[in-house]
């Protein structure tokens, strides 16, 4: 279970260097005019995914969940593969990218990278992170209760940045 608090304290890591991302990109919008949208519902998501890595350790240390290789080891190769594409997304929206909805007027809609074959593709990520980083050790109610809620929270979030994306097209946005 050692190595299984170390992936999860990872996956902090990495959120910490995403939010140190997305401030960086923040101001590199907000310098160039970008209108912020659905800020009621990001102190929820961020609440959510830092649930999401302490429930992967309460679950796995207080229910004492084993690792089942046949299931855990793929699952590693997915949280893997997330990750990429994660850092992908990140890479080709550049400093537009944010764990906030940020929109710079004028801009237009990136359509290279994985923007080409998926309209939201770091969800895509979330997603399969979400699922399996909690079935890697057997954290099956983890995922679960993460998978139902966050869906709750994509739903409203998919929404929202495209109502803001296509604001943003209109020329809408003040």
């Amino acid at each position: 279970m050692i190595w299984y608090t170390a992936l999860v304290l990872a996956m902090g890591a990495e959120r910490v260097a995403e939010l140190v991302v997305a401030r960086r990109n923040a101001r590199w919008s907000l310098a160039r005019g970008a209108v912020e949208r659905g800020r009621r519902h990001y102190p929820p998501m961020v609440a959510l995914h830092t649930l999401l890595l302490l429930g992967c350790l309460v679950e796995v240390w207080l229910a004492d969940r084993p690792f089942d290789p046949s299931l855990g080891w793929p699952m590693v190769a997915v949280v893997l593969a997330a990750q990429a594409l994660r850092w992908w997304c990140v890479h080709t929206l550049g400093p537009r990218w944010n764990t906030r909805v940020l929109v710079v007027p004028g801009l237009p809609l990136v359509t290279g990278g994985p923007y080409r074959l998926l309209r939201h593709p770091n969800y895509v990520a979330v997603v399969a992170e979400g699922i399996a980083l909690p079935l890697v050790h057997g954290a099956w109610v983890t995922a679960l209760v993460f998978t139902t809620l966050n869906a709750v929270l994509l739903t409203i979030r998919i929404r929202c940045e495209n109502r803001a994306l296509e604001s943003a097209a209109e020329g809408a946005l003040p």
